[in-house]
């Protein structure tokens, strides 16, 4: 038996007897009862010091065993108490190391005491209180050793900042376990007040629903909560309680704070970024509200009680940020003999370079272990991402066998990155690996995630030959991860992300779905919202060996199937997704009705709600903060600037073209309403225009919110308005220019919003009807209605067409360069319109493919130009800025 320690559970319980301390599903604990259930587990936790493993959860029985084993002087020890296999191994490991003496689990009948051993292996200095695991442990694990007094100072420090009152309640949206969370419950029992107990998401609407019934006024968030708050439209109406929100866990984007502490302007909340460690308990710094506006980014300045240093070198501006304060931890446990030792440390140094801002606040700069050789060159990491983010180049920059990886959000910036890396740091550009990516990615607690950065480098360069695995190759969840990294430019791609949710399109479905048949067979119909995990589980297993007395006997199973002739293997037949043959198809009906080839008009009008679709399904996919804004800026560019490059150089050659069409304005140009040759890019004007009007209409953070909530009924209403412009404009039916015009066509693009969002069968229902309606009608001409209605009853109940394998290049080329097709054939077929329309057609195709081509390998020479012009104006522009 060793020294009992201070006891600190029933001190951390500051409110009045009467008053809520815990809610939970059917259970409702005031402080009073709180403390006999807590005094009840003490006497059952007995008087001998054990290490308490707790099973967490945020429920009650767990808080009140955590507390009685402070209460008793156990040293607490807070795990994770799911049951998924990343949980129960970290469990199984910490077991193995530390020797718990008593496990609690939080049971269906109530908490339950695995009692390994009446007394204890152990010896424990008085002062120990809490092991904790930290996120920075690699290889074998190690506990943050807390005291006491660690507990309870940064309990108080972090109440008095936050002003928490016995009014407060807080929910539980951090696990128990994360020394963030458990600040929390730490920081609301001291002060007396409350704490909505729950395991829900801010995604999920009972969270909500909970939070409402029992007038939260705070929770507490990481990155990636933020981020969920963004996708679901969150605007503080769903919380009229809601006093503040906290952030930590990792830097937020400085944009996400100011949005964040606007919004709390606009509804009455406040907004604490904070700044910690576990090895400073739980927290160091925090950014006063008031300031989040005009000083997000920075960390703030230090806890009450709290102090900071910055151990610079040579006279440097910044240099290791180095905290001290009650709440610096014991020191680190390596094993349970290191759970006698006393306080190792007295100061905490971070790790972090940070520095100290003109206006009083500490500011974040890199880390220390950002120090990387290379080629013989000792490089800072951080700072080639500065020396490039000075030459208008945004990168992450990592390392790996000897080698400089740089990584880059669009393909144009892969080549120049390189390029200026090389002279800046005189690195050779041969040990520099360049790679594009869709989205940096970040850790499940908001960090920059460098290892999700090496691992896509590595697949990626292991990814040149098509993924093919042989018969007895193992199809692992890893395997498929890795595919989807590299295909969709998601480094951060995990075991259980979807296609879906990591933002694929309509044309890198084709090529992934391809190459996932190839790994594990024939695919279920919803793989896109499938997880690598569960595709994994569904291929099947490789064949056993099979011996052969005949030694030219054929493999056995699977290996047979891959030992089929290729030209066997192109007559099998596959599917592809609707959207992406409907765009072929009416690009190739286009093309064909104007060469005379035959008459069969309405692919255009097809087209528009295609394009309404897949708006709705990947530009405005329920990603967070401004991200779908930049989607819909970004595809607005990838349809103007070629349209304007090829109908101005059209024009120069030609004068075929007014200037109004070169600019695609011609919508708002006044005209006598008869069609003429200026007309002939009214489809891209409409695309471009929905777009523009999309993101104009987004940009509105509360229209943004409304569509988020409650996207169905957002984009009924939306064709509804757009079915009004129409029959305003042009009545019943239009004709002549009216049909083109965009005002008049926006209700398709609408059309296709709605059927993106219709996912159930009701939904399916009502709006084919409104599809069959609104279209039958519009132009006259039944044929061309039919053909507009029936590729749009396809979009709605047809998820994927049977094609054979070897159309499927063809389906996809043609869809991919849809676009430049349809700007090019207009200067193609007419010289074979009356002698050999079927030629115009085909060179019509050939040009625009050829066309595409070109256009995409030049973008990394027009990247390299760009920047050149950014270096040459900069002077300029800062004097301007000066100015």
């Amino acid at each position: 038996m060793t020294a009992i320690a201070p006891a600190l559970g029933l001190s951390l319980l500051g409110g009045d007897p009467d008053h809520t301390a815990l809610i939970a599903d059917g259970t409702r604990l005031d402080y009073a009862e709180l403390r006999d259930r807590v005094t009840r587990r003490r006497d059952e936790l007995g008087d001998v010091r054990r290490l308490v493993m707790i099973a967490a959860s945020n429920a009650v029985e767990p808080i009140v065993t955590y507390l009685a084993a402070l209460e008793g002087g156990h040293p607490v020890l807070l795990v994770s108490g799911d049951e998924d296999e990343a949980s129960r191994a970290h469990r199984a490991s910490l077991i193995a190391r530390f020797d718990p003496d008593v496990i609690a689990h939080d049971g269906a009948s109530g908490g339950t005491l695995d009692e390994r051993r009446a007394g204890s292996h152990h010896e424990f200095h008085p002062d120990l209180a809490v092991l904790s695991s930290t996120s920075g442990s690699t290889g074998s694990p190690k506990l943050v050793r807390l005291s006491a007094e660690n507990v309870r100072s940064n309990a108080a420090a972090i109440a008095e900042y936050l002003q928490v009152t016995p009014a407060d309640r807080a929910a539980t949206t951090l696990p128990l376990q994360y020394c963030y969370g458990l600040s929390v419950v730490n920081s609301h029992l001291l002060t007396g007040a409350s704490l909505l107990l729950t395991e829900r998401s801010v995604a999920d609407e009972e969270f909500w629903t909970r939070a409402r019934a029992h007038a939260v006024t705070s929770f507490a968030g990481v990155p990636y909560t933020f981020e969920m708050l963004e996708a679901r439209g969150f605007d503080g109406g769903d919380l009229p309680s809601l006093r503040y929100l906290t952030q930590a866990g990792g830097r937020m984007t400085p944009d996400a704070v100011r949005r964040f502490a606007h919004l709390g302007r606009e509804r009455g909340f406040e907004l604490f970024v904070m700044y910690g460690q576990t090895e400073a308990t739980a927290r160091m710094a925090y950014l006063p509200p008031d300031l989040a506006m005009t000083h997000a980014g920075a960390i703030g300045r230090p806890i009450p009680g709290g102090a900071f240093r910055i151990d610079a070198v040579d006279g440097a501006e910044s240099g290791e940020l180095v905290y001290e304060g009650p709440n610096v931890m014991m020191g680190y446990a390596h094993g349970p003999e290191d759970f006698l030792l006393g306080p190792t440390v007295t100061e905490l140094r971070t790790g972090d370079v940070a520095r100290l801002r003109t206006d009083g606040l500490y500011e974040i700069v890199g880390r220390m272990n950002r120090f990387v050789k290379v080629f013989g060159l000792r490089l800072d990491l951080d700072h080639v991402e500065r020396l490039l983010a000075e030459e208008g180049i945004e990168v992450r920059a990592a390392s790996a066998d000897e080698r400089l990886l740089l990584f880059a959000t669009s393909e144009r910036a892969v080549a120049r990155a390189r390029e200026r890396a090389a002279a800046l740091t005189g690195v050779p550009a041969r040990v520099i690996g360049a790679y594009a990516v869709t989205e940096f990615p970040r850790t499940s607690n908001g960090k920059r995630d460098y290892a999700a950065l090496v691992r896509f480098a590595a697949a990626h360069d292991h990814s040149t030959a098509p993924v093919r695995p042989t018969a007895q190759a193992v199809v692992t969840a890893e395997t498929v991860r890795d595919l989807y990294a590299t295909l969709l430019g998601e480094p951060d791609a995990g075991i259980d992300d979807t296609f879906a949710g990591l933002g694929g399109d309509s044309l890198s479905y084709v090529e992934l779905s391809l190459r996932l048949e190839d790994m594990v067979g024939t695919l279920p119909r919803d793989w896109p919202t499938r997880t690598p995990r569960e595709l994994a589980a569904s291929a099947p297993p490789p064949p056993s060996p099979v011996a052969s007395t005949e030694p030219d006997a054929a493999p056995a199973g699977a290996a047979a199937a891959s030992a089929l002739r290729p030209w066997r293997r192109g007559l099998s037949w596959t599917r592809l997704e609707t959207p992406v043959v409907l765009r072929a198809a009416a690009i190739f009906l286009i093309v064909a009705t104007h060469a005379d080839l035959f008459a069969l008009k309405g692919g255009a009008h097809l087209l528009l709600a295609v394009a309404g679709y897949n708006l709705a399904r990947f530009q405005l996919a329920p990603v967070a903060g401004t991200a779908r804004l930049r989607r819909l800026g970004r595809s607005a560019v990838q349809l103007a600037v070629p349209a304007v490059l090829w109908i101005g150089a059209v024009t120069l050659v030609t004068g075929q073209y007014a200037p109004t069409t070169a600019a695609l304005v011609n919508n708002f140009v006044p005209g006598d309403g008869r069609w003429n040759e200026q007309w002939q890019f009214w489809f891209l004007e409409a695309m471009l225009w929905s777009f523009a009007g999309a993101a104009a209409l987004l940009a509105v953070r509360r229209v943004d919110r409304l569509e988020r909530r409650a996207p169905f009924g957002f984009a009924l209403v939306a064709l509804a308005v757009a079915l009004v412009a129409r029959f305003a404009i042009a009545g019943p039916t239009a004709e002549h220019v009216e049909r083109y015009a965009a005002p008049v066509v926006l209700w398709l693009v609408a059309l296709g919003w709605l059927v993106a969002r219709a996912d159930t069968t009701a939904r399916r229902i009502l709006v084919s009807a409104v599809a069959v309606a609104a279209t039958f009608g519009f132009f006259g001409e039944p044929w061309r209605e039919a053909i507009v209605a029936g590729g749009i009853l396809a979009l709605v109940w047809v998820r994927a067409i049977p094609l054979p394998r070897l159309a499927v290049p063809l389906v996809v080329t043609v869809a991919g360069a849809s676009l430049f097709v349809y700007l090019t054939h207009w200067q193609v077929y007419p010289p074979f319109e009356q002698s050999a329309p079927w030629l115009g057609t085909l060179l019509s195709f050939v040009v625009g493919v050829i066309a595409y081509r070109l256009y995409v390998s030049g973008g990394a020479g027009a990247a390299a130009g760009w920047a050149w012009l950014r270096r040459a104006t900069a002077p300029l522009s800062r004097r301007l800025r000066r100015a």
